[in-house]
C-alpha cells in the first residue's frame, strides 16, 4: 500500500522526468539572481528560541488548513510576531501551495524565505532560486545519500541556504556527509504522518552542536517550543498551529516565550 511520502514523491518525480530544461541555463540564471537574506543566519541571530513561520493551506493528513489565507498578511503578521524566517509551501498537488504563494509572502515582508517542497531534481534546487527563495528543503528520506550531496552542493553553489530535514541517526549520517549546517528534525513520520515528539528530544543529543538545529512539525504550544529549546533546538518550523490561529503575531512571540 502506497504511502502519503511514497504518492507524492512519484508525482514529483513523474513532473521532474518531463523537465527538459537546459540544467547549465538554469544554474547560470540562478547565480545571477541578487543576493539572498540569509535564513541561517537569521536562525543563528538574537537570543532565545527562533521560529520559522509557515504558510501552509492544507496537508494531505489534516485536509484544509487555512485555504484561503492571504500570503502577505500572514508574512506581515509573522513579522511583528518575532519570526526569524517564513517557510512557505510550493506544493500545489498535495498541499495547494504555489510559487506566487512564495514570491507574495516575501515581497511582503523583509524575513528570509524557505522553500518548502519535495525537491528531487537539479532542476526544483534551480527553481527555489529563481523564484526567489533563500533557502530550499532536502529532505534525506526522499533522496539517496549521493542526491543529497550533489542538490546540497548545488544549492550552496548558486546562494541558497539549505535545511536538510533527518528522522533519525542513519538520516543524520547522510546529512552530514552532505555537509548540512542546518538540521531539521521532523517529529511528523513522512511514511504514517503521525507524530513522535520523542524522536526530536533523541535527536537533539547527537546532531553535532556546529549545526543549527532545527525541530519540525507538531508543535502544538508554548510548551512544545520551550521544551524543544531546553533539548538544544535553536528554532522551531510550525505550520498547523499558526495557519490555524485567530492571532498568528500573538501565536509566534507566545512560541518564542516572549509573550
Amino acid at each position: 500500500m502506497a504511502t502519503y511520502l511514497d504518492r507524492i514523491l512519484a508525482r514529483h518525480r513523474e513532473v521532474a522526468a518531463l523537465d527538459a530544461r537546459p540544467i547549465d541555463d538554469l544554474v547560470d540564471l540562478a547565480r545571477a539572481m541578487p543576493p539572498t537574506r540569509g535564513f541561517a543566519a537569521a536562525l543563528r541571530s538574537g537570543d532565545g528560541l527562533q521560529v520559522i513561520s509557515e504558510i501552509k493551506r492544507r496537508s494531505p493528513s489534516k485536509g484544509d488548513l487555512n485555504v484561503a489565507l492571504d500570503p502577505a498578511d500572514w508574512a506581515r503578521s509573522y513579522e511583528r510576531g518575532g519570526a526569524a524566517c517564513l517557510s512557505v509551501l510550493t506544493d500545489e498537488d498535495f498541499f495547494g501551495g504555489s510559487a506566487s504563494d512564495l514570491q507574495t509572502a516575501r515581497g511582503a515582508c523583509a524575513l528570509p524565505v524557505l522553500r518548502k517542497d519535495f525537491t528531487v531534481s537539479a532542476h526544483d534546487v534551480c527553481d527555489a532560486r529563481l523564484m526567489g527563495a533563500d533557502c530550499v528543503l532536502l529532505i534525506a528520506a526522499a533522496l539517496g545519500r549521493d542526491e543529497l550531496v550533489e542538490y546540497h552542493r548545488l544549492a550552496t553553489s548558486i546562494g541558497l541556504d539549505v535545511l536538510v530535514e533527518i528522522h533519525d541517526e542513519r538520516e543524520l549520517e547522510a546529512a552530514l556527509a552532505a555537509d548540512a549546517t542546518v538540521i531539521g528534525v521532523n517529529q511528523r513520520d513522512l511514511v504514517t504522518f503521525q507524530v513522535d515528539h520523542e524522536r526530536a528530544l533523541r535527536m537533539a543529543a547527537v546532531i553535532p552542536d556546529h549545526a543549527v538545529k532545527v525541530a519540525e512539525s507538531g508543535v502544538r504550544g508554548a510548551d512544545d517550543a520551550a521544551a524543544l529549546h531546553a533539548a538544544g533546538y535553536h528554532a522551531v518550523l510550525v505550520g498547523e498551529t499558526l495557519v490555524t490561529s485567530g492571532d498568528p503575531a500573538a501565536t509566534v512571540a507566545l512560541l518564542r516565550g516572549v509573550a
